[in-house]
C-alpha cells in the first residue's frame, strides 16, 4: 500500500475543533483539502503527522500553537485614531478588516475595541495562541 510521503499532493477531509470542543473549519459538505506534503501550504503541526499515512487512514492530532498559527504576538495590536476610518465604514468589535500598506500589501485585522477617539486593530491570526486538534483522513494520494 502506498504512504504519504514529502512531496506528495494529497487530499484530505478533516475538521478542526479548539481546545473546548468548538469547531473552527471543517471540509464537511465540501472537496477535499488539496495539497502537497512539506510545502508549507498548511500549517507545520498538521503536515508533520501526514507522511506514512495510507489512503483511507484517519487519525486525530493535537497541534501546539507553536505549530499551528504561532503565539500571539503583543506588537500586531495597534491604537488606531477613529477619524483615521472611512465614516462610511460601521465599525463592530470583532470585525475583520484588511488594511493597505505602503508597499500594496493587505493585512487582514480585526476590530478588538473601539471608543470615540480610537480604534484598536489586532493583526494575529484569530487562532494565534491556540492549540487545535485536526480529526482527518487521507482520501486520495494524487
Amino acid at each position: 500500500m502506498t504512504e504519504v510521503k514529502s512531496g506528495d499532493t494529497v487530499r484530505i477531509h478533516y475538521t478542526g475543533t479548539l481546545a473546548d470542543g468548538t469547531v473552527f473549519d471543517s471540509s464537511e459538505g465540501r472537496d477535499p483539502l488539496e495539497f502537497t506534503v512539506g510545502s508549507g501550504q498548511i500549517i507545520r503541526g498538521l503536515d508533520a503527522a501526514l507522511p506514512g499515512m495510507s489512503v483511507g487512514e484517519s487519525r486525530t492530532v493535537t497541534i501546539e500553537a507553536a505549530n499551528a498559527y504561532g503565539p500571539r504576538d503583543p506588537n500586531a495590536r495597534q491604537d488606531f485614531p477613529r477619524s483615521n476610518v472611512p465614516q462610511d465604514i460601521p465599525l463592530e468589535v470583532g470585525m475583520r478588516l484588511e488594511l493597505g500598506t505602503g508597499d500594496g500589501r493587505r493585512i487582514p485585522v480585526t476590530v478588538v475595541d473601539l471608543t470615540d477617539e480610537v480604534v484598536v486593530l489586532d493583526a494575529n491570526h484569530p487562532l494565534a495562541g491556540l492549540d487545535l486538534t485536526f480529526a482527518f483522513e487521507v482520501v486520495e494520494i494524487v
